[in-house]
Order: structure tokens, then C-alpha cells, then sequence
């Protein structure tokens, strides 16, 4: 039994989220075979994975900035 290749990585936040709301919108449709709905499950819960750890990644730099900001304005009203 040969192995299956694995699903490319998104490009980005974008892409995956795109893909994921394509597969949800197959997957609702009840069109999909039960083999396709699998394969589709398991893609969607990579995409998943992935739209979170970039919205995890990205809400950190949000709040690194803002720290910075922040001791910005703390600085300033201290003159």
C-alpha cells in the first residue's frame, strides 16, 4: 500500500482559511462521499490547527507591540 503525499502547507492565514471554508461548504452540502468527507475532515482539521497557531502567533506580536507602545506613552508622561 503506498503512502499518500502530504497536503502542501498553506501559503498563508488566508489561503487556509479559504480552504477550510471550501471543505466545511463541501462537507454541509452532504454531496461527499464518506471517504471524502474523511480525507476532507482530517485536511480541515490541519487548517484548523494551522489558522490557530498563526492567530496565536500574530495576537502575541500584537501584544508585544503594544507593550512597547505602551511603555512608549509611560515614558513620555513621566518628562
Amino acid at each position: 500500500m503506498a503512502k499518500a503525499s502530504k497536503p502542501a502547507v498553506p501559503e498563508s492565514f488566508e489561503t487556509a482559511l479559504t480552504e477550510l471554508e471550501t471543505l466545511i461548504a463541501g462537507m454541509e452540502s452532504g454531496q461527499m462521499p464518506l471517504e471524502t468527507s474523511l480525507s476532507a475532515y482530517q485536511r480541515g482539521t490541519e487548517l484548523l490547527k494551522y489558522c490557530q497557531a498563526k492567530l496565536a502567533d500574530t495576537q502575541q506580536q500584537v501584544r508585544i507591540l503594544e507593550n512597547d507602545t505602551l511603555r512608549l506613552f509611560e515614558t513620555d508622561d513621566a518628562n
